[in-house]
């Protein structure tokens, strides 16, 4: 791409001269940096630099640790392991080249709440950040940075970083400018309270402040997003949003929630896309939503008139959805904000604005711990992401889960998880496509009864009432009761008899 191409979205020409293209500021960064990125899911995250950065690597052989805001897409996550280029990562990702990379040892990953990743990287916690690379799609008269579709931790590593490359991407609409919130919160002990009282109250600036000693190169790029596609909407799915919709209805009915609900928040992915699409043809009217992503399902609340506003960090739609928004910016543009990621996380607000959290599990035990990063106990899957901040910290949490797995190989409740994100102490409700399961003033042997009952599916609740049951026995009634081993041999079990039936 030309760099005359992006001048005209420089309104403040004494930057003109830091204009250059993505190999000469990728030649710039040392080996063994610290380098903070733009983004949030496969959206508004720096393109052009990191690919031009894997070229060098290629010729040079060194590694970058990479920080971002989550995950991000494959021209950086992707990119920069397949030229054995990172080192460290962190806090969420979902790339599968990465995934493997960090299951096989050959990338550290440090999974984390994404609340916390701005507080600890003004303290300090992981080190100097050397370079900070955000995308933007203008720079105002002042100098400040217009973000796009995702704004994810950009304001703290624009703040904290050594040095700033800044990409201006050609392919995101100018329209984006005034739908961004910023505001960074001081560290402790220096901290004030965060004055937000409803899900679009604004109490920052629509664009990022930048020094401007700082900036070492703007870089043009006109690389789209690479957002992902949604799996249909299947019967499960409906299941879960029509027996979400149900337990809302007597919430309401029974004076716990009001009429237009409290804030929602959904998670990244199919199942929760698909339950927040569902509330289309629900009876709620006026919904406010305070969450992380933005996805397609929320596009359909906002056209179906239901939605008023939707606070987030990042549109996460399909490719399909991203261009709806794109087509419709302007009739979207004044029902959604976007805030960095420790304000759309912040517990503070969360508890403030009471939300309804609602996320998915891999897998959850009897008890109702929440295992949602590790497949089989030690491989990640994608990470915690904001499901944390959100669970332990809503008026409501929802877990959500398909009852079985692997066309029935596996069932998605088990005695004991194999790895546990969150415990029982954090969840109120769960649900699968069998039923709900409200477990809101049960001790743990009468939730263990109501979560087989209604979230395991059929094949497996015997299995799992008899595993119950002994371990009563065993355990002399305890608070908690498990037969451990054979808690932990279960999951065993189901892989050798998923081996079995291959066979």
């Amino acid at each position: 791409m030309d760099i005359n191409d992006i001048r005209d979205r420089i309104r403040c020409k004494d930057l003109l001269g830091k204009v250059m293209t993505a190999e000469e500021a990728a030649a710039m960064i040392h080996p063994n940096d610290h380098i903070g990125i733009s983004g949030f899911t496969p959206s508004g995250y720096p393109k052009a630099v990191p690919l031009a950065l894997e070229e060098r690597i290629k010729k040079e052989q060194f590694k970058i640790d990479l920080w971002t805001g989550a995950s991000v897409g494959p021209e950086a996550d992707q990119a920069l392991v397949e030229c054995d280029g990172m080192n460290r990562r962190f806090p969420y990702q979902t790339n599968s080249v990465l995934r493997k990379a960090i299951n096989a040892g050959k990338v550290h990953y440090i999974d984390m709440h994404l609340s916390h990743v701005a507080q600890q990287v003004r303290a300090g916690f992981f080190g100097e950040l050397d370079w900070c690379i955000i995308e933007v799609c203008a720079i105002t008269e002042e100098g400040h940075l217009i973000p796009t579709t995702a704004l994810g931790n950009s304001p703290v590593y624009v703040t904290e970083a050594k040095k700033v490359i800044i990409e201006v991407n050609t392919s995101q609409p100018l329209e984006l400018e005034g739908m961004h919130d910023i505001y960074q919160p001081a560290n402790p002990p220096h901290r004030k309270p965060i004055p937000i009282e409803a899900a679009g109250d604004r109490i920052g600036t629509p664009y990022i402040e930048v020094d401007h000693s700082k900036i070492a190169a703007i870089v043009p790029c006109d690389i789209t997003d690479k957002t992902r596609a949604f799996a249909p909407i299947g019967d499960d799915a409906k299941k879960m949003s029509g027996n979400l919709i149900d337990f809302l209805q007597n919430e309401v009915k029974h004076g716990r929630l009001p009429e237009n609900l409290l804030p929602l928040q959904s998670g990244v992915g199919n199942v929760a896309n698909a339950v927040i699409s569902g509330l289309v043809d629900s009876p709620y009217e006026n919904l406010t939503v305070y969450t992380e992503v933005i996805q397609d399902g929320m596009f359909d609340l906002i056209d179906a008139g239901k939605l008023t506003m939707a606070s987030g960090t990042s549109l996460s739609p399909s490719p399909d959805g991203l261009k709806r928004f794109y087509k419709g910016i302007k009739g979207y543009r004044d029902k959604i904000v976007l805030r960095p990621q420790e304000i759309s996380n912040n517990p503070e607000v969360i508890r403030r604005l009471g939300v309804i959290a609602m996320n998915t599990a891999l897998e959850m035990d009897i008890y109702g711990n929440i295992n949602s990063t590790h497949v089989s106990g030690t491989k990640m899957m994608n990470g915690i992401g904001g499901s944390g901040d959100f669970a332990r910290n809503g008026g409501l949490s929802i877990f959500f889960t398909n009852s079985i797995a692997k066309n029935g190989d596996i069932s998605c409740v088990v005695p004991f998880c194999s790895h546990i994100d969150h415990t029982e102490h954090d969840v109120h409700v769960y649900i699968s496509e069998m039923g709900v399961a409200d477990v809101r003033g049960l001790s743990p042997k009468e939730r263990a009864r109501v979560i087989i009952e209604n979230i395991a599916h059929p094949d497996y609740r015997p299995e799992l009432m008899d595993y119950l049951e002994r371990a009563e026995k065993a355990c002399g009634y305890s608070q908690t009761p498990h037969i451990l081993k054979e808690a932990f041999d279960f999951h065993q079990r189901l892989a050798d008899n998923k081996s079995m039936k291959k066979q």
